[in-house]
C-alpha cells in the first residue's frame, strides 16, 4: 500500500480513474497535466512535477505517456518507481487491498485482441454457472482493471485486454494465464523499435499459462518452453488447433474436440484463431468442451470487428472498420475469394505493398477514400494493375462512404463480398472507426432493402 504521496501522470481518462482508486483508499495523491484538472484533487503542471519530484513516494502514469516523457525519465532518474494503472491495479489485488485476489487472464498481441477477450471471458462465464465464480472483460474492454476490483457483486477472473502501452509499464504482473496472439509492426514510435514492443507484448507470457500463436514466427520465437500453441492447422502434442472441421484441444492423452468451426464469429481465419486462443486459456482454468462450446455458439462479434452488416443478392456486406493497419486487414481478406474491397485513411506510414501483393488475387475491385487513397492506389497499379479502382473525391464522411457503397453494389454479383477493411487510421474524415463503420453499415443496408 503506499503510504506517502502518489504523483499521478495525466488527467485524462485514465487519470481519473487512478485518482477515484487511490483517492477511496485514503492516498495523498496530486496530478500533473499541462491541460486539464481534476475536480477536488490537486493538480500541477508537468514542469511543477519535474521540479518537485522528492515529494513523491510513487509514480504512476497514464499508459499513453510514453516512456521517454521527461517527467517519467527524471523520476526514474531520481529513484522514484513508475508505474501503470493496470500495474497498480494487480498490486493492490495481491496485496488484498479488495480481499482474495483475482485470477487474472491476459489476452494481447497486435489484432484479435477484443474478440478473444470477449470469446474467452463468455467461456469462463459458462464454467462460472457451475463454480460460481463470476468473470468479466475488462481493460480495453468493458470497465476498467480498477473498477473492476472494487465492483459488488465481486468479479472473481478478470479477462483482461492488455495494451503494449499497458504492459510496458507492468513490472510484476504475472498473469495465472496469458495469450500472445500475434505481432506485427505498431506502435514503433511509442516503443522505439520492433523489439521491444514485441518484449512489451510478451510480458503477457510470464505466468503458469502461457499461450503463443504457433503460426506467427514472431510470437514464437518469444514463447517460453513450456507453452501452449494454438494454430489453424492439425495441432501437434501440446497445441490446439482444426481436425476435420472442428475446435481440438490435443494438450491432453488425447485429441478433445472442443466446437465446431462452422458457425463462428466472425467467420473465416481470424475468427477461428480468436477461438482457439481463448479456448486454450479457457481450458487451462477448467472450462470442459461444453463450456467452450456453449459460449461459441451464443458469441456476436462486437461492432466493427468483421461483423457482416447486410446481405442481398448473394452478396455479404462485411464491417470490419476496426482493421487499421496492413496486419489487420491481412486476416480479413484471408479465406475470401470475390472481394470488393473499401479502404483507405490514416497509413501511418504503414506499407500496403505487401498486403496487396499477398492478396492480389482475391480483389474483384477495391474503393478507396482519405488522405492517403493515393498511396493505396499507387500500391494497387504495382501489385495488382489488373484491379479496377476507384476513389472518392469527397471530404464529406457521409458522402464518401455512400458513393463507394453505391459504386461497390453496382459492381456485386452473388458469392462477392464487399468488405470495409481501411488499413488505416480513420480520423482525416471520421470521428473515429466507429462512425466510419456505422456509415457503411447504413448504406449497405440500404442499399440492400
Amino acid at each position: 500500500m503506499i503510504t506517502g504521496t502518489a504523483l499521478i501522470a495525466g488527467a485524462g481518462v485514465s487519470g481519473r480513474g487512478l485518482a477515484r482508486l487511490l483517492g477511496d483508499l485514503g492516498v495523498d495523491i496530486v496530478v500533473a497535466d499541462d491541460n486539464a484538472r481534476i475536480e477536488g484533487v490537486r493538480g500541477m503542471s508537468v514542469d511543477e512535477a519535474r521540479r518537485s519530484l522528492d515529494q513523491f513516494e510513487v509514480v504512476i502514469t497514464s499508459p499513453g505517456w510514453r516512456p521517454d516523457s521527461p517527467l517519467l525519465l527524471d523520476a526514474a532518474a531520481s529513484g522514484l518507481e513508475v508505474l501503470g494503472d493496470v500495474e497498480l491495479a494487480y498490486r493492490l489485488d495481491r496485496e488484498g487491498t479488495f480481499g482474495a485476489p483475482r485470477t487474472w487472464l491476459v489476452v494481447t498481441g497486435t489484432n484479435g485482441k477484443t474478440t478473444t477477450t470477449a470469446m474467452l471471458a463468455a467461456m469462463m462465464q459458462e464454467l462460472g454457472r457451475d463454480t460460481g465464480l463470476r468473470a468479466e472483460a475488462v481493460g480495453n474492454i468493458g470497465v476498467s482493471v480498477a473498477d473492476a476490483l472494487a465492483a459488488v457483486p465481486r468479479v472473481d477472473i478478470l479477462v483482461a485486454e492488455l495494451s503494449s502501452f499497458q504492459l510496458h509499464w507492468s513490472s510484476e504482473l504475472t498473469p495465472d494465464a496469458g495469450v500472445l496472439l500475434n505481432l506485427a509492426e505498431d506502435h514503433i514510435d511509442w516503443h522505439g523499435s520492433f523489439t521491444a514492443y514485441a518484449a512489451d507484448k510478451a510480458r503477457a507470457l510470464t505466468g503458469p499459462v502461457a499461450v503463443a500463436g504457433a503460426d506467427d514466427p514472431a510470437v514464437r520465437a518469444l514463447a517460453p518452453e513450456g507453452h501452449i500453441g494454438f494454430t489453424l492447422g492439425e495441432p501437434a502434442i501440446g497445441q490446439f488447433g482444426v481436425i476435420g472441421g472442428q475446435l481440438v484441444d490435443n494438450t491432453g492423452d488425447a485429441p478433445v474436440v472442443l466446437a465446431p468451426v462452422a458457425g463462428i464469429q466472425p467467420a473465416g481465419p481470424a475468427g477461428v484463431l480468436d477461438a482457439l486462443a481463448a479456448a486454450a486459456i479457457a481450458r487451462s482454468q477448467g472450462a470442459s468442451p461444453e463450456h467452450v462450446s456453449a459460449a461459441l455458439a451464443d458469441f456476436q462479434v462486437d461492432g466493427h470487428r468483421g461483423q457482416t452488416v447486410a446481405e442481398g443478392g448473394g452478396v455479404a456486406w462485411v464491417d470490419n472498420s476496426k482493421a487499421t493497419n496492413p496486419h489487420a486487414v491481412d486476416a480479413a481478406l484471408a479465406g475470401l475469394q470475390d472481394v470488393i474491397w473499401l479502404a483507405g485513411g490514416q497509413l501511418k506510414g504503414a506499407d500496403v505493398g505487401p498486403l496487396i501483393r499477398d492478396h492480389a488475387h482475391r480483389l474483384k475491385a477495391v474503393g478507396l477514400l482519405g488522405v492517403d487513397a493515393a498511396l493505396i492506389a499507387d500500391a494497387l497499379n504495382e501489385h495488382a494493375p489488373d484491379v479496377p479502382v476507384h476513389t472518392t473525391a469527397h471530404l464529406d464522411p457521409r458522402e464518401a462512404m455512400n458513393e463507394l457503397v453505391d459504386w461497390a453494389g453496382g459492381l456485386a454479383t452473388a458469392g462477392d463480398t464487399v468488405l470495409l477493411a481501411p488499413a488505416a487510421a480513420s480520423l482525416d474524415m471520421f470521428t473515429g472507426m466507429s462512425q466510419r463503420g456505422d456509415l457503411f453499415a447504413a448504406a449497405a443496408r440500404a442499399r440492400t432493402r
